[in-house]
């Protein structure tokens, strides 16, 4: 195999079968899909209900990794391939993956569909709009800002204050300008002005919500508690008081169905729902993930960002409603970002320099630390990149020695399953001689505050946890209206242990600022945002966008 290609390069070249052939290795029938042209498909719901309503289920892997670094890591590259390397060995194994936010795609981050022989096709569909689910979840979520506004219009039946509206609106893009906005402008014809602004839809709890249900029923009822904002009298008011719910959910249809596509070497892929870790749950639908469970042996799922981050989440409350159990955990690493988080430049990692490997042994020790505290069967996929030198691999290896964790080097991107079926052999004896088991950071019924501390000071390691005056605020006005014993899901920077990107490697003596935090009653939990974490982010000074292209013939280059 060439390490010569671009990803989008070896995704054209790759042979894809009819998604007919894949959906028969899950035992699934033409009858049981939407078809999305050859190579994508939807499962019905009728499908679902049927599949769902087996008991047998399959053993859950859960991917995580280091903290991130702008070099990359390739979590989800080598979630594909260490499910593509377990179907070599001969274990009937699906992966399920998050879609890609054309935020991120066009932004800085790329594409979400793996990289070289180990991705999910077809990779621009994938990238790109996909079967739409992105839009549709947008177009939900601002039609419930449209019914607001329309509402305010129209006499306001429900005394609802313009000034306390926590509802925003979103869009699928990387987008600065329109984080504040002043709306309703230029006249009474068009509405009543008000404060409002956008977040990217990865953060939209419509997306929460998709991700976390199981049924139309169930989406409807979600969509219906999400609350919106207060009455001139302090009273909440709720999504079902507009006697939209039934239209959201009908918006929904078909996006609530999970995507099935393929990897580059055939193994089905679930690829469905798209939070981000550092603002949401980070993880892909439960639906898809229980589809995967009950038609194969063994799923390989990913949790975004870092083990903080994504895992945490994932643990603490993607598990709980999903009422599923990892049964074991492969933490992602690399020699480049050990090397960032030694303190070198982004510039010279090419450079061979295992001492500055060495340097950012902290970063790797936490998250190692982090696994073992939940409890789980863990082992460390050291993720080979062409200029890392053995003298760094070796030093990595030293590392996980020294913090009594299992490893293995793979190469998934240059060699597809061929680079990583030792690992593949590992996970299946890790899960076959264990049963499935964590640890929960916390319990629901606990206060807000202690929620936050927990993970805090158990996960991040920080020294203490700071809020600001309108963070008190908050707490307050969510334990009068009865929301305190949600879980929290702790929106924080990706880049750092901290809330504060500039500190990597392993902070010491750091405090935690939580700023405010967001009620998501409809998705069942709480967004304390810490540090200066935005729920919209901006283009870079040079956006990937520049690299895309498409020729006369419909090619399109430059993605990754």
């Amino acid at each position: 195999m060439s390490i010569h290609k671009s990803d989008i390069e070896i995704a054209q070249a790759s042979k894809m079968l009819p998604i007919g052939q894949i959906a028969e290795k899950l035992s699934l029938s033409k009858d049981d899909l939407i078809l999305y042209g050859e190579y994508k498909a939807k499962v019905k719901i009728s499908a679902i209900n049927r599949i769902l309503s087996n008991e047998n289920s399959g053993h859950l892997i859960l991917v995580s990794a280091m903290t991130p670094t702008p070099a990359g890591e390739g979590k989800t590259m080598t979630s594909i391939g260490l499910a593509q390397a377990m179907n070599k060995i001969g274990k009937q194994t699906t992966v399920a993956l998050r879609e890609p936010s054309l935020g991120p795609v066009l932004g800085k981050k790329g594409g979400a569909a793996g990289g070289g022989y180990s991705q999910v096709l077809p990779m621009e569909d994938i990238n790109l709009h996909f079967t739409g689910d992105l839009h549709a979840v947008g177009v939900a979520h601002n039609f419930i800002a449209a019914a607001i506004d329309n509402h305010l219009y129209h006499y306001n039946k429900l005394n609802i204050d313009p000034r306390r509206i926590e509802f925003k609106r979103v869009i699928d893009m990387n987008d600065r300008a329109l984080r504040n906005l002043v709306i309703g402008l230029g006249g009474q014809k068009n509405g009543y002005p008000r404060e409002s602004g956008f977040d990217i839809t990865a953060a939209s709890e419509i997306m929460a919500i998709l991700c976390l249900s199981l049924s139309y029923s169930q989406l409807k009822e979600k969509i219906g508690n999400i609350f919106i904002g207060y009455t001139f009298d302090h009273k909440p008011v709720f999504v079902k008081e507009l006697k939209i719910e039934g239209a959201v959910t009908a918006l929904l249809k078909e996006a609530l169905l999970p995507n099935l596509v393929q990897t580059i070497e055939n193994t089905p892929a679930f690829v469905h729902g798209g939070p981000f870790a550092n603002i949401a749950q980070g993880t892909n639908s439960i639906l898809a993930t229980k589809l995967a469970l009950h038609t194969s042996d063994y799923v390989v799922t990913e949790a975004g960002f870092g083990f903080d981050l994504g895992a945490e989440k994932f643990f603490d409350i993607v598990s709980s409603y999903g009422n599923y159990c990892p049964h074991a955990t492969v933490l992602v690493v690399t020699a480049r970002a050990l090397k960032m988080h030694g303190g070198k430049s982004i510039r010279l990692l090419n450079e061979n320099d295992p001492e500055a490997v060495w340097a950012g042994r902290g970063n790797l020790a936490k998250h190692i630390e982090n696994m073992k505290k939940f409890g789980m069967q863990s082992i460390v996929a050291i993720n080979k990149f062409v200029n890392d030198s053995p003298e760094e691999l070796e030093m990595v290896k030293k590392i996980c020695e020294e913090n009594d964790v299992a490893y293995d080097i793979v190469d998934y991107w240059a060699q597809g399953s061929s680079g990583g079926l030792d690992l593949a052999k590992k996970v299946v004896n890790m899960i076959d001689s264990s049963k499935c088991h964590f640890v929960k950071m916390y319990e629901w019924d606990e206060s807000i505050e202690i929620k936050i501390e927990k993970i805090a000071k158990n996960i991040y390691g920080a020294k203490a946890i700071d809020y600001t005056n309108t963070a008190k605020k908050n707490i307050r006005s969510i334990k009068k209206l009865g929301f305190d014993k949600l879980p929290v899901c702790i929106a924080k920077t990706q880049k750092s242990l901290s809330d504060n990107p500039k500190l990597l490697g392993l902070p010491k003596d750091f405090l935690i600022t939580v700023r405010g935090v967001i009620i998501s009653s409809g998705a069942g939990f709480l967004v304390p945002l810490t540090g200066d974490i935005l729920r919209m982010p901006g283009l870079p000074k040079v956006p990937a966008a520049e690299q895309i292209d498409i020729d006369d013939e419909g090619n399109i280059s430059g993605l990754f």
